[in-house]
């Protein structure tokens, strides 16, 4: 039977595929005000601002030396710095069906990395049905027409490396949540994104003499809007619900519900922005589910999840 701990922790996977899933409605809403790396120098301090209230309501001090500090910067340094500028410029290059299709091999490249780094063992049927959710995604976006020409080639490798930073990000998140407080690697994440995109958006007003237009976008209510949904749910409240599933459940099972993700987006887009919502849509879904559903019903069988499970088992006991 499943811990409190497990069930909370698909509880907030399932909310943080939520929340990421109609993110994209804002980030639309969004850049029909302001530039994208503007929209993320405001995300990110937005989430900052947040997770600071946060703390002083919580009250906590950061309790993090000089060794731990060290470990986060790794942590930040692919999610979210490398995996937003690779996203960001790689979409300036190619489309967002073929970007869609390289962001579904996400589970793939966790499963792989956490095989290695975290020698988490998946069973022949996990295996499968991770390929599954992926195929559901591939699908989607194949059946929408998905058109590769030879320019797209860069986009396609910046997307690459984006969807490599987020595996990167689950696997070393799944080792620090262990040992440091959800809440100290939020604010350093934070921190971290605000200072960086803070950065290279001013430099980049800097060098166009535009210094006086860097908040401009916040004049247009719906940017003000979507930069606090952006901010503070997809920002804040994500970080905090993927570092706490990633806790309690191994990186490649909790990588599988970005797919989900997707479908909340086709969803969203078929409510609020009356997009169509095919057939082909309802047979990519119902093949993500499955798959999600078959990952979290299977055994896994690995070293560090039997550790993990004799630990949780252990306290249970206490």
């Amino acid at each position: 039977m499943q811990s409190r701990q497990t069930k909370l922790a698909y509880t907030a996977a399932i909310l943080n595929a939520l929340i990421i899933g109609f993110s994209f409605l804002f980030v639309k809403l969004a850049l029909q005000v302001s530039q994208p790396l503007d929209t993320l120098a405001h995300r990110f301090t937005i989430a900052f601002i947040a997770t600071a209230i946060l703390m002083v309501i919580k009250r906590r001090r950061i309790q993090l030396d000089f060794r731990s500090l060290l470990t986060l910067i790794p942590l930040a340094l692919f999610y979210p710095f490398l995996f937003f500028v690779f996203q960001t410029f790689g979409l300036v290059y190619t489309t967002s069906s073929e970007a869609g299709i390289v962001n579904a091999l996400v589970p793939i490249f966790t499963m792989l990395l956490a095989s290695v780094f975290l020698k988490e063992r998946s069973s022949l049927l996990q295996k499968l049905f991770t390929v599954l959710t992926v195929a559901g995604v591939v699908f989607i976006f194949v059946m929408k027409g998905v058109q590769v020409d030879s320019s797209s080639s860069l986009g396609i490798v910046l997307i690459l490396l984006s969807a490599l930073s987020f595996s990167s990000y689950s696997v070393l998140a799944r080792k620090i949540t262990q040992k440091i407080h959800l809440l100290d690697i939020t604010f350093v994440m934070s921190l971290i994104g605000a200072l960086s995109f803070n950065g290279i958006s001013v430099i980049r007003h800097g060098l166009q003499g535009s210094m006086n237009h860097y908040f401009d976008a916040f004049t247009a209510p719906s940017f003000v809007m979507a930069i606090l949904y952006l901010g503070v749910l997809s920002s804040l409240i994500t970080s905090l619900l993927a570092n706490y599933a990633l806790k309690y459940m191994e990186a490649s099972k909790m990588s599988i519900f970005s797919n989900v993700g997707t479908i909340f987006t086709i969803i969203g887009g078929a409510i609020f922005l009356k997009e169509q919502l095919a057939y082909y849509h309802i047979i990519g879904a119902v093949l993500v589910l499955i798959g999600v559903v078959g990952v979290s019903l299977t055994k896994p069988g690995g070293s560090f999840s039997k550790a993990r499970k004799a630990q949780q088992n252990s306290i249970s006991a206490k």
